[in-house]
């Protein structure tokens, strides 16, 4: 896809702008996600299929399990040069945007606001995809339990409605100290351009401190989500020895498909994490939010 032609963005900078005038392109590295992320999902379920059928004398799952591996690494490949291109393009009419709307600000709020926008490009480049494989991992791995028994599915479900009440309680504590930590971002050039080593000094510390409370706050979400996945996935694995009849490729595939759940529900809280920093960085890229220019 050429992108010596840029898209002009007009009004203000928003997901939602973003958006509209790329969705084509941002709906086209979407769609490879999701059918990468489905096979993804279904190889746990295939593996448990080839031990079974390995066990009984026989190779046929073992050639299905096989290809799908093989097709996720073709459609990652082909992706992950895709997503390059066309994300690259679309920082390229971010940066000129920001830098318009921003033309009359101080080199240094400008430079730290450049900075600050190639993250909302980031975020639908990096965490949305990784959101939308947690997504469909959660969906996938909630049938294939509930399927097995309708109490792991009834865990997973409860689990993750567990995690998301522990970020909610911290949601505005991150939006806070990220706005902490950007503003005092903004201040950087400046204060090298004065070149005072006593105030360069103490915005250096002044950074340290706003990256330790956002780094503290983070460590204490995910110690109370770890604890609660951890408590699901033992759980699990009760109910999977216990249940009658079951064979070592059951059990592998309630154990994997577990563990798949634990890793895809912790994206969620990163991916409101990041939502937080990220509505912050919007309201500060919109001229009208200015409190010191």
């Amino acid at each position: 896809m050429p992108m010596a032609k840029q898209a002009r963005l007009n009004g203000p900078i928003s997901f939602g702008a973003l958006f509209r005038s790329f969705w084509r392109r941002i709906l086209a590295t979407w769609a490879v996600v999701l059918l990468e992320t489905v096979l993804i999902a279904l190889i746990p379920l295939l593996i448990g299929y080839a031990i079974d059928g390995l066990l009984a004398g026989r190779t046929e799952e073992l050639l299905w399990l096989s290809a799908a591996l093989a097709l996720q690494v073709l459609i990652g490949v082909g992706r992950r040069v895709y997503d390059t291109r066309v994300y690259g393009g679309i920082r390229v009419s971010l940066g000129l945007a920001v830098d318009r709307l921003h033309a009359g600000h101080e080199v240094s709020t400008r430079n730290a606001r450049l900075d600050m926008s190639r993250e909302l490009v980031d975020f639908l480049e990096k965490e949305v995809p990784e959101l939308l494989t947690a997504i469909v991992q959660i969906v996938i791995a909630l049938v294939v339990l509930s399927l097995f028994d309708p109490r792991l599915g009834v865990a997973a479900a409860a689990v993750t409605l567990a995690m998301l009440g522990v970020y909610a309680c911290f949601h505005q504590r991150f939006y806070r100290l990220n706005a902490d930590f950007n503003a005092q971002t903004e201040r950087q050039v400046d204060l090298l351009r004065l070149g005072r080593r006593s105030r360069i000094f103490r915005h250096l510390k002044l950074l340290r401190r706003a990256e330790i409370r956002i780094s503290d706050t983070e460590a204490l979400v995910f110690g109370a989500i770890y604890l609660l996945q951890i408590a699901f996935l033992l759980y699990n694995l009760t109910v999977a020895a216990g249940m009658p009849g079951a064979t070592a490729g059951r059990i592998f595939t309630i154990a994997t498909y577990s563990w798949d759940y634990v890793e895809a529900a912790l994206s969620l809280p990163a991916a409101l994490q990041s939502w937080s920093r990220l509505s912050e960085i919007i309201a500060r890229l919109t001229p009208s939010s200015d409190k010191r220019d």
